[in-house]
């Protein structure tokens, strides 16, 4: 079809249709989505923080049959803000001190905790690599509006810096990681460590993020009602934590990344997006842009899949694949 040149990028997207679902992915996503009212709206946070805590991982599944070692520490948090969670992971039979998979969790801005299934994956990660896990319990939106949620994470992670020789942990070797949400914080906090002069991580895994409360690329249109977070949630999600500052000039690259003027000195990056996202093309843009700056990134679109589809369909081969290629990366960049 033929798209007129005078249209934005998101009204553009509005009148491309979706690209094909992943053969083993199209029908899990339509199972998923008869159980799950979509879009987000406010008045369904309270479903969702429901579901989230539904699914929170026990201490027995964290520990994965004696192979983790857990604890939760209440750290400081913010300046003239509450204490922070930290649910410590570390892996019972490495040398140590270990390296680090600091983990921001997903839920759109509203939803989830440091216990939430995603978790399984870092974990799944870090058995691989023979890493710690340490994840944060940050406070949520719209009652704990930007900068809250950063600047818990950011909190969590400086204590972790501090304190992590004596927890046998190796502060030199912290990777940044999280899942939509977890994404964009993720990103946001490589750019506080960069400009505060703190805690230096040794790379970024973003899957999936959210990075641009403008909404406007391509793929928000395309995928406006397309998929598990589609752009009518993400608008939803960004508004929960910005308010009426969102979409305006008055956002922090710090909350919202793809904001950020400068993306040069950054920790090394992976970034990937499914094809069938509404946060596909923020995704792509961000990488292009950290090469723009002479930075390191990688960049990886499954083709076929939604917005953090292995997470749902663990068995699929495109899912397997993304295990595989994310590690493989770590493993790299440790190596390195």
């Amino acid at each position: 079809m033929t798209i007129p040149t005078s249209l934005s990028p998101h009204q553009a997207g509005l009148q491309a249709p979706p690209p094909p679902f992943d053969a083993e992915l199209a029908g899990p996503v339509r199972e998923i989505l008869g159980g799950l009212p979509m879009p987000l709206t406010p008045e369904l946070i309270p479903d969702r923080r429901r579901r989230s805590a539904s699914g929170r991982l026990s201490d027995e599944e964290i520990r994965r049959g004696g192979a983790f070692e857990i604890e939760e520490r209440t750290v400081p948090g913010p300046a003239g803000a509450p204490a922070i969670t930290l649910l410590i992971c570390r892996p019972v039979s490495a040398a140590r001190p270990v390296p680090v998979i600091y983990h921001t969790h997903g839920g759109g801005m509203v939803a989830g905790s440091h216990r939430s299934t995603e978790l399984i994956g870092e974990l799944d990660r870090a058995q691989d690599l023979g890493a710690a896990v340490v994840a944060v319990e940050y406070r949520l939106a719209p009652e704990h509006p930007d900068p809250a949620p950063v600047e818990d994470c950011y909190a969590g992670l400086c204590w972790l810096a501090e304190h992590a020789g004596g927890l046998g942990l190796d502060p030199g070797r912290v990777f940044l990681s999280g899942n939509s949400a977890g994404g964009a914080l993720a990103a946001g906090l490589a750019l506080l460590a960069r400009d505060r002069s703190g805690p230096r991580p040794v790379g970024q895994v973003l899957q999936f993020p959210m990075l641009d409360d403008r909404c406007g690329t391509f793929s928000a249109g395309q995928m406006a009602r397309v998929g598990l977070w589609d752009g009518e949630s993400n608008l939803a999600g960004w508004t929960a934590l910005l308010g009426e500052r969102r979409g305006t000039p008055d956002v922090s690259c710090y909350a919202a990344p793809g904001r950020a003027e400068d993306l040069s000195g950054l920790p090394p990056a992976f970034i990937e997006v499914g094809s069938v996202e509404a946060l596909r093309d923020e995704g792509i843009a961000y990488a292009s842009r950290i090469w723009e700056a002479a930075g390191e990134a990688e960049l990886h679109v499954w083709s076929g899949a939604f917005h953090s589809f292995d997470e749902w369909v663990p068995d699929a081969v495109v899912s397997r694949a993304a295990h595989r290629t994310r590690v493989a990366w770590m493993r790299r960049v440790l190596a390195g």
